[in-house]
């Protein structure tokens, strides 16, 4: 599609392939259930770690990465495992608790290109322990670009290489130590053939002229440092539609905080102190005495006293200074309130999202991978002064924008606003 299309090239010699959007002939999986290389040993030392680093500075091509977290069971998103193989090197399982700095590892690696599946997933707690990629290559993401109906790991495998990827082991608890063996080889697995399946991805992101595309996505995850922190994540809190009142939305707020607070010195998932569930009942009865608390979870009793301390803060608090039922937004409103708000701006983005579909439909790529929600809507709802394609498309780059969705997307937001021109009150009031 542009001369950078070939820009991803392979690293190695690789199987052959089908286009992505070719029907695949039905064929028997071979299970994929043992690395070629056997179970490597966990590396716990700083010993270990610098022959690790060694080895991974004698291979050669991309490096295959992947992290271990242990979501639900743990507070916070840090690695528990860290799992790299490369050409020549084999692969190594590293411990990130028992060798908490991994910059030798880092070192190692140098400009060599990471391949992740899914690196938003990875990429900050990596980050934690001090491996930062100077180029990448995500399987996840590509499989979208080249509109694989399937993107999970274990179907992106299955796809490219007919192999059958086990997954039995993606939500335990990876802080347990030891590791049993069924779980390291399944760790060992997850990085086994990345690189083949980079390579043929490659292959077909170069004939559907989508490698430059990719490659500018790959190039905006290499500063991507984790999701922004929420404003109020209390606010998220499981249940929270059964609240219809400031009290108990303050008291839901403190019982929040103070179970974030229990689960961090724990270090335990703050769902499993309390659940959401239970947060929110102890919130709607609001009680002042142990009995009113709710039965039937042990956290309740355990930490009553954390509790009915909330419940207190909340009662507290001035009336004129108790939470927002809701948060104001500095963003458009509600899409469905467009057609009464704004019916001109409401146009535009039927006309623009249609357009957009009928590409995103074109070249198999999901609607959201062209240009996500939002900032469509923040440049229809509050346009740029110049309005041509090269205004949205400079409004479209400033929200994190891509240079290729710009291309696609910016004309036919101009169209649009050319098509459904400003009312004359509104060019009035704009004058």
């Amino acid at each position: 599609m542009t001369d950078t299309d070939a820009e991803i090239p392979t690293t190695g010699a690789a199987p052959s392939t089908a286009d992505a959007d070719t029907p695949a002939e039905v064929v028997e999986l071979i299970p994929l259930d043992m690395p070629a290389d056997g179970v490597p040993p966990v590396v716990e030392t700083e010993r270990g770690l610098m022959e690790a680093a060694r080895a991974i500075a004698a291979g050669e091509g991309p490096v295959a990465l992947d992290a271990e977290r242990a979501s639900g069971y743990r507070y916070g998103q840090r690695a528990y495992l860290v799992q790299l193989r490369r050409e020549g090197s084999g692969t190594w399982l590293i411990d990130p608790i028992a060798c908490p700095d991994l910059s030798p590892l880092d070192e190692a690696i140098g400009n060599a290109e990471w391949i992740l599946h899914a690196a938003t997933q990875d990429l900050a707690c990596l980050a934690e322990v001090g491996l930062r990629p100077r180029q990448l290559f995500d399987t996840e993401l590509a499989g979208r670009l080249l509109g694989l109906p399937r993107v999970g790991l274990a179907a992106v495998v299955e796809h490219y290489l007919g192999l059958s990827l086990a997954k039995e082991h993606s939500a335990v608890d990876w802080s347990t130590r030891p590791l049993p063996e069924p779980w390291l080889r399944y760790a060992a697995l997850d990085v086994e053939v990345l690189v083949d399946v980079r390579n043929l991805m490659g292959v077909d992101l170069a004939k559907q002229g989508k490698a430059g595309w990719a490659r500018e996505e790959f190039e905006a995850l290499l500063d991507f440092t984790g999701p922004a922190p929420r404003v109020d994540p209390w606010r998220r809190t499981s249940g929270m539609h059964k609240v219809r009142q400031r009290r108990i939305a303050a008291v839901v707020r403190e019982l929040w905080e103070t179970r974030d607070a229990i689960a961090q010195d724990r270090d335990v998932s703050p769902g499993r102190v309390l659940p959401d569930a239970v947060l929110v009942e102890v919130a709607m009865a609001a009680p002042t005495t142990p009995a009113g608390l709710p039965s039937g979870h042990r956290s309740v009793r355990r930490y009553q006293r954390q509790w009915l301390d909330a419940v207190s803060r909340a009662n507290a608090i001035p009336e004129a200074d108790l939470p927002p039922m809701t948060l104001r937004s500095d963003g458009p409103p509600p899409q469905r309130a467009w057609p009464e708000r704004d019916p001109v701006a409401a146009a535009r983005l039927a006309q623009t999202r249609e357009a957009l579909t009928a590409f995103a439909a074109e070249h198999s790529i999901p609607v959201e991978n062209v240009l996500s929600p939002e900032p469509l809507r923040r440049v229809i709802w509050s346009p740029p002064q110049d309005r041509s394609a090269d205004g949205f498309a400079d409004a479209l780059q400033a929200l994190g924008a891509r240079r290729w969705q710009t291309d696609v997307v910016a004309p036919m937001v101009a169209a649009a606003f050319e098509a459904h021109p400003d009312e004359p009150a509104n060019e009035q009031a704009d004058e």
